[in-house]
């Protein structure tokens, strides 16, 4: 599963680059500024917690507690409601994506919660 966990970070980490070349070269022109912002928020924050997976997955190894798979689960059950909501938003302008970004920014919350939580548990 850890394995799964690294290969989704990096991939996550990898398309996050790419959906801000996109971004910066393909909607600056055809996007409003706040659908813009909103757009490249979700790039941010895909990023910094891909991040977070590899780091988790790494943070396993070293202190090994199944807590890992919770946050990491969260953490990317966050980036797909979060940046994806702000991409769904930004690119069709439809307004009930919008509910959804909070409910990611809380799986991210609980994600880093439980990360605390396996590193307690598991650091010796």
């Amino acid at each position: 599963m850890m394995k799964l966990f690294l290969l989704l970070g990096a991939a996550l980490a990898m398309l996050s680059v790419i959906l801000g070349a996109f971004a910066a070269h393909g909607l600056k022109q055809k996007l409003p500024e706040n659908l813009l912002s909103a757009f490249s928020t979700g790039v941010e924050y895909q990023f910094f917690h891909a991040l977070a997976l590899i780091l988790i997955v790494i943070l396993a190894k070293l202190f090994p507690h199944h807590l890992w798979t919770w946050s990491a689960s969260l953490m990317l059950a966050g980036i797909v409601c979060f940046s994806g909501s702000l991409y769904a938003l930004s690119l069709s302008g439809i307004k009930w994506f919008g509910p959804i970004t909070p409910l990611g920014g809380l799986l991210f919350i609980a994600g880093w919660a439980v990360m605390l939580a396996a590193i307690n548990k598991g650091y010796q």
